[in-house]
């Protein structure tokens, strides 16, 4: 199913065609997100609101409207996992990624939120925030937009794979019922940030 994070009638219209395939959601993983090699002092306004769109408003719909099926289904042991980034949690020194470290900062805020409000809702709904360092993906090379440094860059540790990230999110899945992973942090051993 393909959905533009950055138009909410998308999303929308995602949640809706779940809920008549599948009656609703029971797991929400915010997984989308988006690097642009924006600085903070010539950055492109427009890549700024690219990040904001994705990876804060679209996170944030999405957990929206993933929290309004559980509702509204009674689904008092849901769980809403937002993949977030080591940059959520530390500034990276690396000039381009200071505004998309910014918008992961949202994003570990968002889910402390998220759980504060869940605990107001005396509800039983987790949520998690995954924050992994460098991965094994083409995300360094789209950010970087240069393939040549994006090797450089990843060649420097040996890197957190896909399955390694799958197996965080599974190990958070199987905490016991009254268990709140709040935050889970994983980097490859020799990531310098």
């Amino acid at each position: 199913m393909k959905c533009d994070l950055t138009k909410e009638e998308e999303i929308l219209s995602m949640f809706a065609a779940i809920k008549a395939q599948h009656k609703g959601v029971d797991v929400c993983i915010n997984n989308a997100g988006l690097a642009n090699s924006e600085p903070l002092l010539n950055g492109k306004t427009s890549g700024w609101k690219n990040m904001l769109d994705v990876n804060i408003l679209g996170l944030s719909i999405c957990t929206r409207e993933a929290y309004q099926s559980m509702k509204e289904r009674n689904v008092d042991d849901g769980h809403i996992i937002n993949l977030n980034s080591v940059v959520g949690h530390s500034v990276p020194s690396i000039t381009p990624a200071h505004f998309y470290s910014a918008t992961k900062y949202a994003v570990t805020a968002l889910t402390e939120g998220l759980r504060q409000e869940m605990y107001e809702a005396k509800n039983h709904i987790r949520v998690t925030s995954i924050s992994p360092g460098f991965v094994e993906t083409e995300f360094t090379e789209r950010f970087l937009q240069n393939k040549v440094q994006a090797e450089a860059l990843l060649a420097q540790q040996k890197n957190l794979s896909g399955k390694d990230i799958a197996d965080a999110i599974l190990y958070v899945l199987a905490a016991p019922p009254h268990v709140q992973i709040g935050e889970l942090l994983l980097r490859p051993v020799e990531q310098q940030f």
